[in-house]
């Protein structure tokens, strides 16, 4: 099994506070930082822009888990900064030209991941597995933070999982975005995922963020006993 990695998702970060934020997650080992980038088209939200991660990447030695909510990503990949240790991923649903967006991706030295939404089946992901580093599976329907898992996500990740294995693609990455609390994180690491995007509802609330970064890494090793 994949080792479990915790991918915070700044946008649920007081921006006021961001580098005493940012701090702690390099002290507490945080292996990525998830930038929610949307364009308003793609998703009905605007949020993150290229100017907003290329400070962030300059300013911290975390790799980046840019996460591209935006049409006609292919397009639009040379205004953001990435490379080697980095992953980007790009919608399934966004263009038409999905290996494209992934085949520059992977140019750039990072890690490409194929986005799925929860209204995609997951063997969309079948033709692009020699292409990609793994799968972001959407737990909920992308644009906003704050809302309820979709119902039968656990399967779909269970799905994917065997999907995965299956065709000999066990060591790409499940990872999973979406209502990820510290009651549903381990069910979800038993399903399969391993790369987890957290925010509001589990790290990035209420209580101390270290002592939060802990009890997220605790539930997810012991299978949810906090």
């Amino acid at each position: 099994m994949i080792p479990a990695a915790i991918s915070p998702s700044l946008m649920c970060a007081d921006i006021f506070r961001l580098r005493e934020i940012i701090e702690t997650m390099e002290a507490t080992g945080i292996e990525y930082l998830h930038i929610d980038v949307m364009d308003g088209v793609f998703v009905p939200n605007f949020c993150l822009g290229s100017d907003y991660c290329r400070r962030l990447k300059a300013k911290t030695s975390i790799p980046l888990d840019l996460h591209l909510m935006v049409t006609a990503p292919e397009k639009k990949l040379g205004v953001f900064p990435f490379g080697p240790g980095d992953f980007v991923s790009v919608h399934y649903e966004s263009t038409p030209a999905v290996a494209d967006a992934l085949a520059q991706i992977r140019q750039a030295g990072a890690g490409p991941l194929l986005a799925i939404n929860p209204d995609t089946p997951v063997d969309a992901v079948l033709p692009f597995l020699d292409a990609i580093d793994g799968v972001l599976l959407m737990t909920v329907f992308p644009g906003f933070a704050g809302q309820s898992m979709v119902p039968g996500s656990l399967e779909r990740i269970t799905a994917l999982r065997r999907l995965l294995d299956e065709n000999g693609k066990s060591a790409l990455r499940i990872e999973v975005d979406g209502n990820v609390n510290y009651e549903k994180a381990p069910l979800m690491r038993q399903a399969g995922a391993d790369l987890f995007v957290v925010g509001t509802s589990s790290i990035l609330g209420p209580g101390n963020l270290t002592e939060n970064i802990a009890k997220m890494r605790r539930v997810l090793a012991e299978g949810g006993s906090v």
